[in-house]
């Protein structure tokens, strides 16, 4: 994609993996001559490799044990250093981690679903006693209602609980894995969906574990359940990326209550009032984020509620798909754009230097 934009003569260093945001960032340098070169996150040196460049680029991933390990570390390094970087410290250090969000809602007053985390079986035990079902079990970390399981009375929060203070769970639910395969298929009819779901099946049943899960440990120590929001057959995903909103509605699959990786998308400007687009642009400017997508759910008074959210999305239909979007004035631009390109360029603006020009091909 060409743009107007190309800033005064900055390189940036852009790690590359192949299928990631890092593919439109790359193809947007060469459309406009801007200096960058690739580099590896993962090599001892990568500080080393970054002393000529102005910023750098990485779309880390949650499902990868090596971004888990260090990714955190590495950005605040660097942000020691004075060195830009996307995502940055404010945008990424609650990635793929309720936990995190959980603390920074209730700091920040954010309206968000009720969370109650415990750390000792023992409290989670006598808070059960007194709770109100169904819940909501997750783990930590996870995407697309991977981890995401409906408590429906006591008998099975306790027994989530004993496990958790246990032998603890699998970072990643391989069975569920599988499943959302096998959604997929049943809903898009493509043979890759299908294959994959076998893999996974055949994983799940023979106790192989994917290579991603070699390496990662076992969650256990605490326990974590967020209240169920009855009569939601949606939620609304809303993606800020500066001055902009983007927003879509995902359905609930059918017999099911989460609709993260359903797939069942709408774009309709009309769907989304103007007071959670508000809510989006308010909650973006006081965590200072780069990028951040949202997702809500509506409480029986018809407020919204944060579930969780992210610096990064699926790329595909949630990057390329979306008609166009709102302003910061809520006012609506029926300009079909593609979310990665914007994170790029807006993040060149970020490293011209103060008092330089920028310069247009």
């Amino acid at each position: 994609m060409k743009t107007n934009m190309v800033s005064v003569r900055k390189k940036i260093a852009i790690h590359h993996r192949p299928g990631s945001f890092s593919d439109y960032w790359i193809e947007w340098c060469k459309t406009n001559n801007v200096p960058f070169k690739i580099v590896n996150a993962y090599d001892s040196n990568i500080i080393a490799d970054l002393n000529d460049c102005d910023g750098f680029m990485w779309h880390s991933h949650h499902d990868s044990y090596a971004d888990q390990l260090f990714a955190r570390q590495l950005t605040l390094a660097l942000d020691h250093m004075g060195k830009k970087v996307f995502p940055d410290v404010s945008t990424f250090w609650h990635f793929d981690d309720k936990i995190a969000q959980k603390y920074l809602f209730e700091v920040a007053g954010v309206q968000h679903v009720p969370i109650h985390i415990f750390y000792t079986k023992e409290k989670a035990l006598e808070w059960l006693t007194l709770a109100t079902f169904p819940l909501v079990f997750k783990l930590r970390g996870g995407a697309g209602s991977i981890n995401v399981k409906l408590v429906k009375e006591l008998r099975d929060a306790v027994r989530l609980v004993n496990r958790a203070f246990g032998s603890g769970f699998p970072v990643i639910d391989v069975y569920a894995i599988a499943k959302q395969a096998r959604w997929e298929y049943i809903r898009d009819k493509k043979p890759r969906q299908l294959l994959r779901a076998i893999y996974y099946y055949l994983r799940a049943f023979s106790g192989l574990k994917p290579s991603s899960m070699q390496f990662r440990e076992r969650q256990r120590g605490y326990i974590y359940f967020q209240d169920f929001i009855p009569q939601n057959t949606f939620d609304h995903r809303l993606i800020v990326i500066g001055n902009r909103c983007f927003c879509i509605q995902r359905g609930v699959r059918e017999g099911d209550f989460r609709a993260s990786g359903s797939g069942l998308l709408s774009y309709n400007q009309d769907l989304f009032p103007e007071k959670i687009i508000q809510t989006a642009f308010q909650i973006a400017a006081k965590f200072k984020t780069q990028s951040l997508a949202l997702d809500f759910l509506y409480s029986e008074s018809g407020d919204p509620l944060v579930v969780e959210m992210s610096y990064a999305f699926p790329r595909g239909k949630f990057a390329e798909d979306c008609p166009g979007y709102f302003d910061i004035t809520l006012k609506w631009h029926n300009v079909k754009c593609i979310q990665p390109v914007l994170m790029i360029e807006d993040f060149m603006k970020s490293i011209v230097t103060k008092g330089q020009p920028e310069v247009n091909e």
